[in-house]
């Protein structure tokens, strides 16, 4: 089935290939496509918020006719500054030019390395291939990174191709760098023999220390003989190959120092997580990339601008190959408050026990934040809004969770649920000697939410802190019910509330009432619930380089809450997103299954707080 954005996208496109020249308004008014009006009107009621921001991005102001309703703070140009031109709506990110690309040709590839899960920054640099590949008519390759056999295994690589086929990411095939492993060797030989390449001995730190100060390896004026031998070496991974690495013969006095002769070739007695033990030498990214991006006709390699520096060390070894240009365009990386996007660090957390795996709700894997309930509509909308600038920022997850709740709250059911420690009982003198059921809507303004049966008894549960804001004979709203009047507060002798008594007013208006109380009938089908709420998992908004994050670690970052729910909640589905009245958004994580195991429910965040473990 075809995602929402999807479908939005598709859609735009059909719009703007028809109202070129011509007002989308006039288009809808005429007679000319009635079913196209039809689908129009639909996906615009239902989706009114992406619809409008796929149709910014992917449109402009062209096409459609009316323009998308103007937002409280300025509008971003294509270098992420605001100005009276970008106010005025006249670039938008859709108007984001690659160079040189022609219409229909232009050929783009994803290309994570398989160590680890897909997180929300390679999330940004996926979807701008998408967004391109889509603006040029073009293709995309999910192209995986596996020169490190140390790191890579095939649970990432399958997991990768879930997060990208989740993201709605339309790639052409599936490539790996292994397969291009025998051109990449037969080409680093060939280098070596024209004397663009030398195989160095000398020890990696001082092999780092001699490339920040500019000084030649003493390997560097070794002969060609003397290289293949060295060579020869490193691919059959003897001891004196394991010494070895190959490195290009670039510039040692570059003030660029990704010049100053780069390694192309590691020995790594590893197997590989694809192709066994065939393999000693592995090549770096830095050398392998070039040459795949060339020999698989990439047209734009989109990298962030954390790269830029060894932009000039790219092409510089595409020209030493003999390979075409490829062109390279930057955007800016995506950085979260509180937030690692390292996959070192994150694996630490993982291998420590810190977090139960690559999904763990705390986590900024796309896995981990769909888990915790984020909709990938949100998501999407969230980086696209950004374009792809190439200023560095830094942004609030409250943004994105904020976009999540406009689309869940509209559709998702209400449920009730009351704490479990200190329950205590209203009993309404008056109320129903017999229990009784009523059939009402999950979601008063959403059909779709399907209907839930609620229990009407004379003796109802409430959460402590609702009882501890009552005062006597105060009139107060039990929610989907009426009034009532509490008559007595009982307390024992350490002033603890102990139990309510009161009388039912249906007949009171609920606009008098300061209390709207959720509540639960005292019955046997109540549901055992685990609320869960998560925080982040560094106390520090950024940190700062060379800052160590186990300095930073937040010591409580789980927070399980015991609940009772409505007996509706037997048939929650995993993934399920609902509403608990007054108490927040939750994701279904583990359905019921028997009364002894709780049902499992994750807090989603609704972007009006940073942190909820005080």
């Amino acid at each position: 089935m075809l995602s929402i954005y999807t479908c939005l996208t598709n859609m735009t496109n059909i719009l703007y290939s028809i109202g070129t020249g011509q007002r989308w308004e006039s288009i809808r008014k005429s007679n000319k496509y009635p079913n196209l009006v039809r689908w129009y009107n639909s996906i615009s009621a239902e989706y009114s918020n992406p619809f409008m921001e796929v149709t910014a991005l992917y449109v402009g102001k062209k096409g459609l006719g009316k323009p998308v309703a103007a937002k409280s703070k300025e509008v971003k140009n294509v270098t992420g500054d605001s100005s009276d031109k970008a106010k005025a709506g006249s670039r938008s990110s859709s108007e984001i030019d690659l160079p040189d690309a022609e219409m229909g040709k232009v050929r783009l590839r994803f290309a994570p390395e398989p160590s680890g899960f897909l997180h929300i920054g390679h999330a940004k640099a996926a979807l701008l291939n998408q967004y391109f590949a889509q603006r040029y008519h073009g293709e995309v390759i999910l192209r995986f990174d596996d020169t490190n056999p140390t790191k890579e295994s095939n649970e990432f690589v399958e997991n990768l191709i879930k997060d990208v086929e989740t993201l709605g990411i339309k790639y052409q095939k599936i490539t790996y760098t292994s397969d291009y492993f025998s051109k990449l060797m037969a080409l680093a030989e060939k280098l070596i023999k024209e004397g663009k390449a030398y195989v160095d001995d000398t020890p990696r730190e001082q092999m780092q220390k001699e490339r920040m100060d500019g000084i030649e390896s003493k390997c560097r004026s070794n002969s060609v003989e003397e290289n293949l031998k060295l060579w020869k070496e490193m691919i059959a991974g003897s001891e004196r190959g394991l010494q070895c690495c190959l490195r290009g013969k670039l510039d040692m006095q570059d003030p660029n120092k990704s010049l100053r002769d780069p390694v192309y070739y590691r020995c790594n007695p590893v197997p590989h997580h694809r192709i066994g033990s065939k393999y000693k030498i592995y090549p770096t990214y830095d050398f392998a990339c070039p040459f795949v991006d060339a020999e698989e006709g990439i047209t734009h390699a989109l990298r962030s601008s954390e790269y830029h520096d060894r932009n000039a060390q790219y092409h510089r070894i595409q020209e030493d190959m003999g390979m075409r240009k490829v062109h390279i365009y930057e955007f800016s990386r995506l950085n979260m408050v509180y937030t690692l996007l390292s996959k070192r660090k994150l694996l630490w957390f993982v291998q420590n026990g810190k977090v139960d795996g690559w999904d763990d709700p705390r986590f900024p894997t796309v896995q981990g934040i769909v888990r915790r309930g984020l909709k990938i509509e949100a998501l999407i909308q969230f980086i696209l809004e950004q374009g792809a600038s190439k200023n560095l920022n830094l942004m609030e997850w409250d943004k994105l969770w904020t976009l999540n709740k406009k689309i869940i709250d509209p559709v998702c059911p209400r449920h009730t649920a009351v704490v479990e420690e200190r329950r205590l009982l209203l009993t309404l003198t008056n109320g129903p000697d017999k229990p009784f059921v009523r059939i009402i809507p999950r979601h008063k303004k959403y059909d779709g939410a399907g209907e839930k049966a609620t229990t009407y008894t004379k003796r109802i549960w409430l959460d402590y802190a609702d009882a501890e804001c009552i005062s006597v004979d105060e009139e107060v709203t039990l929610m989907d019910w009426g009034n009532a009047i509490v008559k007595e507060i009982i307390k024992d002798q350490d002033g603890n509330i102990t139990q309510l008594v009161g009388v039912l007013h249906l007949e009171g208006s609920v606009k008098t009432t300061k209390l709207k109380l959720t509540w639960l009938a005292e019955t046997n089908e109540l549901v055992n619930l685990s609320l869960v709420e998560f925080d982040y998992l560094i106390t520090k908004k950024k940190l700062e380089e060379g800052e160590d994050f186990l300095d930073a670690l937040n010591p409580c970052t789980k927070k399980e809450i015991a609940a009772i729910g409505d007996s509706n909640m037997h048939n929650l589905k995993q993934g399920e997103i609902l509403q608990l009245e007054r108490k927040g958004y939750y994701r279904c994580d583990v359905p019921f299954t028997r009364p002894s195991k709780p049902v499992v429910l994750f807090a989603i965040p609704d972007g009006r707080q940073q942190s909820v473990m005080k």
